[in-house]
């Protein structure tokens, strides 16, 4: 069956693009530069054919592994990184992360509001799971953005308090409607903790965000930062995995709690190619730009249908998501299942909502991807409750975007 839209739904996709050549402009520029930092990472550490070779058993002198670290530790502008595919998402990187950097008795101090919600659980803000920080002795506060959607710096002063060991920045939006925050929000910011409190660890939720600015957070002040492989540093190509990269006290000490203390990240074998992990980070770049310009788009069109989106199709951009806000149930659902019946996999699948695991509320997830879960692809999702608002992100080409954003439109359209 061939994909049929219309010839309006054709026609005002093209209006609505020629409208975003601003924002695609600049998100060239981004690309360039950051895409000339991951080249440029690949022969400082000398990436050779060699390296994609798998490991076995103990995984002793991995040179696949190890120069894979260095080569994410360069593009992300760290001091170390640690990459693994044996991180099963990127909840999991970062729960091992800042599990690995806190003793019983310490403070987790979320200056961004509640975190994402497969957080709540493995925090111990919600639920009693056994082995949940909460149950370690590790305590939890936070500290909720402005009115105006900004770090509330008066409030960080008032509770940095000398227990406060990690103080946590998720820059994605989560499930809020927020923007997310890059550089220009978080740089000063940083510097704000350290001077109040030198022994407290920044730490950076950075899921979603990978190349989406010039810079990243270990760049600007940032001590550790954790994320997926199958978001946007895995380039639609990586299988599986996450990375922690960061100072290398920190990504040591992390390391310990991944594997075991005394071994750290000298084992860990992987019987797979290392050559979709090294091709991934190599293209991220581009295809976080061809996200990026998807996202746009959505905007651009869903303003013409008159929804509320965010951001707007100007705005800047420091994550890959596009939230839009439907007025029900029905229209929420409606949307995700487009997205399903625009995808390369399993387009013949209608999404419904269900109890997931992790999530306070029933989600609807639209994702018919090569790689399961992964966000760098075409995929949507949102809690089927007020106010009824979908994140969609990804898109391994812009082309195939367009085509989603018309079978969208000729669907809002009609109905």
């Amino acid at each position: 069956m061939s994909i049929q839209v219309s010839d309006l739904a054709k026609e005002n996709i093209w209006r609505a693009e020629r409208t975003c050549s601003e924002a695609f402009a600049r998100i060239n520029s981004i690309e360039t530069v950051t895409q000339a930092r991951v080249l440029e990472a690949f022969q400082n550490a000398g990436v050779a054919a060699r390296h994609f070779n798998p490991s076995t058993g103990y995984g002793y002198d991995d040179i696949s592994r190890d120069t894979l670290d260095i080569v994410f530790s360069y593009a992300l502008q760290s001091e170390s990184a640690l990459v693994r595919p044996q991180f099963v998402n990127g909840t999991h990187a970062i729960y091992t992360a800042i599990a690995g950097l806190t003793k019983p008795g310490d403070k987790i101090l979320s200056v961004t509001g509640k975190p994402y919600d497969t957080l709540e659980e493995a925090i111990g803000i919600r639920g009693n799971a056994a082995h949940s920080l909460k149950a370690y002795g590790i305590r939890y506060d936070q500290i909720d953005l402005t009115d105006s959607n900004e770090i509330d710096q008066q409030a960080i002063e008032a509770k940095m308090t000398d227990d406060v060991r990690i103080v946590y920045f998720q820059r994605s939006r989560g499930y809020s409607w927020r923007r997310s925050l890059g550089q220009r929000d978080l740089e000063e910011v940083f510097s704000l903790v350290h001077y109040l409190n030198p022994n407290a660890i920044v730490f950076v939720d950075n899921c979603y965000c990978e190349f989406c600015e010039i810079n990243e957070p270990t760049s600007y002040g940032a001590d550790v930062m954790a994320g997926s492989l199958i978001k946007n540093p895995g380039g639609g190509l990586a299988p599986t995995g996450g990375y922690v990269a960061g100072k290398s006290a920190y990504v040591s000490e992390i390391a310990d709690r991944l594997t075991v203390p005394g071994l750290g990240a000298e084992v860990g074998s992987y019987a797979g190619d290392y050559r979709m992990f090294y091709q991934g980070i190599f293209m991220a770049p581009h295809i976080v730009a061809e996200c990026l310009k998807t996202a746009v788009l959505f905007s651009a069109v869903f303003k013409r249908l008159g929804f509320d989106t965010l951001p707007d199709r100007d705005e800047h951009r420091s994550d890959t998501v596009q939230s839009v806000r439907f007025n029900s149930a029905e229209e929420l659902i409606a949307f995700c299942r487009c997205i399903q019946k625009a995808s390369p996999v399993d387009s013949n699948v209608v999404p419904e909502a269900w109890d997931m695991p992790g999530y306070d509320a029933p989600v609807i997830m639209a994702a018919g991807t090569f790689i399961q879960g992964a966000t760098s692809e075409l995929s949507a999702d949102g809690p089927v409750i007020e106010p009824y608002t979908a994140y969609m992100q990804g898109s391994l080409t812009y082309a195939h975007g367009r085509i989603a954003a018309m079978i969208v439109y000729d669907h809002f359209l009609n109905n």
